[in-house]
Formats: structure tokens, sequence, C-alpha cells
């Protein structure tokens, strides 16, 4: 919890309809999540760099020569960090621009459904020209729009006959109100998340200035995040550090492949929960219950895979 977050937490109560999270940035609790998803170094810088060229940017160059509409989109399976990643990025932003004092705001886009007619797309419109607009009049704003394919549903996969019309007009109340920010706030940047890329409306992807997929982790980067993982456990239980220089850790860290960041980490956990007495004393985990809760979770994966 960082010097602000109190501050703000005692007024998320009266936060406007949609949004359940504002904080200040920068703020060193989200570069811990933005250090923590490991992948392609490369990949991060691009995605830093994008964020920092819309507040650089956008301001000065026309539209109409570059059409910024500041919004980036992470995709990729659950697991994969897309939200940690999405926050970590959001006070990196505004950490590069030392001195600045950013914003970020939480979107919670189920909060916005309603089966009544005109309800959804009043409360997606009040959002963006009511709420975000007046937060990006007071200085740079960063908004989190998480499962975004609920505001932004592809509209040529739906039918009229089955899906309330209100879904549609949503989502165009989305894309029009895109466009109007565009316009007016230069220091607004949207970072958007979906699981289900294939669900969110083609005219939104193509608002996108940058899509990034984010992918599960290959080999090295799962015996990266399983090091991490044991170290992190291991400044309270010694001997979990310790398994990294298991035998069996290289074996260990071959079985988490195909696994997501989210999977490994609970994996250890499945490890340290191996029998009543590891739980009662983690210490006493072992190479062999590593090794065993990781050839569980595959399986456990297959199965769900299969499952789809």
């Amino acid at each position: 919890m960082t010097k602000n977050a109190p501050h703000l937490q005692a007024h998320e109560n009266d936060l406007p309809k949609g949004i359940h999270r504002a904080r200040a940035l920068p703020d060193p609790a989200l570069g811990a999540l933005w250090d923590s998803i490991i992948m392609d170094e490369r990949v991060k810088s691009q995605l830093l760099s994008q964020a920092v060229l819309n507040f650089t940017m956008r301001s000065k160059v026309d539209r109409t020569v570059i059409p910024l509409h500041g919004v980036i989109l992470l995709t990729g399976e659950p697991g994969t960090g897309k939200t940690s990643l999405a926050r970590g990025l959001a006070h990196r932003t505004a950490q590069a621009f030392s001195g600045g004092r950013f914003r970020l705001l939480e979107v919670e886009p189920h909060t916005l459904t309603s089966s009544a007619m005109g309800k959804t797309q009043k409360a997606v419109s009040d959002l963006f020209s009511q709420a975000i607009a007046e937060a990006a009049m007071t200085g740079p704003t960063i908004v989190l729009l998480d499962e975004v394919e609920t505001l932004a549903v592809d509209r040529s996969r739906l039918s009229l006959d089955a899906n309330p019309i209100d879904i549609h007009r949503a989502t165009d109340a989305v894309l029009v109100q895109l466009d109007a920010l565009a316009d007016r706030f230069p220091n607004l940047l949207f970072l958007a998340t979906s699981n289900f890329p294939e669900a969110v409306d083609s005219a939104f992807t193509s608002r996108c200035d940058l899509v990034v997929r984010v992918p599960l982790p290959g080999k090295e980067a799962c015996e990266q995040i399983l090091r991490d993982c044991l170290a992190g456990v291991g400044r309270t239980y010694p001997s979990v550090a310790r398994l990294v220089s298991s035998p069996l850790f290289a074996r260990c860290a071959a079985e988490c492949v195909g696994l997501d960041g989210r999977a490994i980490r609970k994996m250890v956990a499945n490890a340290l929960a191996a029998t009543t007495e590891v739980a009662m004393d983690p210490n006493k985990v072992t190479g062999e219950h590593l090794l065993a809760a990781a050839q569980l979770a595959k399986v456990s994966r297959g199965e769900g895979a299969k499952r789809k």
C-alpha cells in the first residue's frame, strides 16, 4: 500500500458508476507488478514506449497525420498477467515523466450492463463522456478497461433476434466516445485487456494504436517464474528457496511449459500442500513434492483444454 492509497480508498464509494478504483501514479506497488510479469523484455519496452509516445506526441501532431486514439490492447489467455502488466505499465509510464502527476482509473465493465433497454448504452456514454472526460480535464489520465469484450462486443457475431439491440448500441457508444475523447484529450490513455480477442468488435481493434498478445511463458520464462516464486516463498521458509538447487528443478520447470504464470505460482502452493505435514511446516517440502505438483498441474490443464 502506498502513501496515497489510504486517501484514495476512503473515497472509492464516491466513484462514478463503472469505476471501481482510482489511484495516483506513480505507485511503487504497481511497479512490483510490472517486474513480476516475466516475458520478452523487448515487448515490455515496446509497450512502455508506445504509452510514453501517447503523452509526448499526440498533443503536437494532428490526428489527420497519425490518427492515434490513445488505446493499447493486451490479449491472451487467462492467467498470463495482462491486468497486472497493464497496471504496471501505468506506473512505469507515469514514472517516465518525472514530477508528473498521473491518475489511474480502473473500469468494472460488468456494472455497466443492464437488461433494461437503453440502460447499458446510457451507462457507457455517461462513463466516457462524463467521468473519464472530467478526470482527463484534471491532468494525465490512464484508464484500465479490463475484459473490454464486455463493452465492445463483436456486433457481427450477434443476432438481433437473440441479443438485445442495446448491446449493439453500447458498442456504438464506446466507439463514438473513443473518437470524441481522442480529439479532446491527448493526455488520456486507455489500456484494454481481453481474454477473447475474437469477441472484440473489429471497429474497436482498428482504433487501437498497439495490439500485443501476451503469450504463455516459454521454457526459459517458466524456469524464471518458478525461480522467482521459490525465492519469494524462501524469504519466509528458507528450505523452499533451496529447491532451485534440487536435481529435480529442471524437470519441474520443463513440466511447467504450457502453464500460465498464475498456474505456475499456484502449483508451488500445491506442492506446499502435498501432505498435512508439509502444510504445517513448508520447510519440509522436497523436489519430489514440487515435481508431482507440476505434473498434476500439467495434466489438469490438458483436461481443461479438452473440455473447451
